[in-house]
């Protein structure tokens, strides 16, 4: 099983394009499939594995595991017999004839327009980390990027005088997406002193760096916006896909278009930028109960 799933991350990787993030969720997953394996029905071949070994297989993580995490981990299991259907090695999938978890609709979690303006004027914008920081957060408000998509950004990508950036999503989609002139100054701003930080190395293209120099990791942003929510005296847990969860849902609240927002964000489904008309519908029945005088 382990050659095979090797050759699926190759797949991921080169016909797929997915994102090292994806390919190394996929691994995880099927590492812990292929470790039940051994532990359970060691000696198995793979096209002796069926619906009732995979539910075996979810039956231990019940418990351990919430429903969005099984539902992924069945998930994973169904793209990697699907390749192993098309690439003859099994004649059907076992995993689709397994039903997911129910998994309870999240309504996603955003800041107030008085939250994000306090947020966003917190760094202090007089050195180089601090308009770096700032420039981070102006951009996943003013268009809803994702952290991976944002730490990937080279400096080609972005065009500040235009007032817009190109973005590689996921699946290798490309998108562009426009940028808002308080996040095109906050950008200006560092971009003066980003070769304090990242040197005049042509090979560095990178546009956010870190001390070092470096590319930016996800974390660092994730700790980055930690730091930045205490010091603003937020008494909300918020992550930078927060961030993006707070730009979709002030644009829906402001009357934007359902499409125009999928696009922005780069979903492939309206279907999942539709989770956010949960947001809209809370604040309209707030307005009413406020408004109406027999609500």
């Amino acid at each position: 099983m382990k050659d095979l799933i090797n050759d699926f991350s190759s797949y991921l990787e080169t016909e797929r394009r997915a994102s090292s993030h994806t390919v190394k969720n996929y691994l995880v997953d099927l590492a812990q499939f292929s470790n039940f394996m051994q532990n359970r029905r060691r000696g198995m071949k793979v096209t002796e594995i069926d619906h009732a070994v995979v539910r075996e297989y979810l039956g231990t993580l019940f418990g351990k595991k919430n429903p969005t995490s099984i539902a992924r981990k069945l998930s994973s299991l169904r793209s990697f017999f699907d390749y192993c259907v098309k690439r003859g090695t099994v004649k059907d999938n076992p995993a689709k004839e397994v039903p997911a978890p129910k998994v309870p609709k999240r309504v996603p979690k955003f800041l107030t327009v008085d939250e994000v303006f306090a947020l966003l004027e917190t760094p202090d914008a007089t050195g180089a980390l601090g308009r770096r920081d700032k420039a981070i957060m102006e951009l996943l408000y003013a268009s809803g990027l994702r952290v991976s998509e944002l730490v990937g950004l080279n400096r080609g990508d972005l065009n500040v005088d235009d007032g817009v950036v190109r973005v590689l999503g996921k699946g290798r989609k490309e998108r562009m997406v426009p940028v808002g002139k308080k996040a095109c100054d906050a950008l200006k701003n560092y971009l003066d002193l980003r070769p304090a930080l990242a040197g005049d190395s042509a090979v560095n293209t990178a546009i956010f760096v870190n001390r070092n120099g470096t590319r930016l990791s996800t974390r660092a942003i994730e700790r980055m916006m930690i730091k930045y929510l205490r010091q603003s005296g937020i008494q909300k847990a918020a992550t930078p896909h927060v961030l993006r969860h707070t730009f979709a849902t002030h644009l829906l609240n402001a009357g934007a278009d359902m499409r125009g927002i999928q696009e922005l964000l780069g979903h492939s489904s309206l279907s999942t930028t539709q989770k956010y008309t949960h947001v809209g519908i809370e604040k309209m029945m707030e307005v009413y109960d406020k408004a109406h005088p027999k609500a």
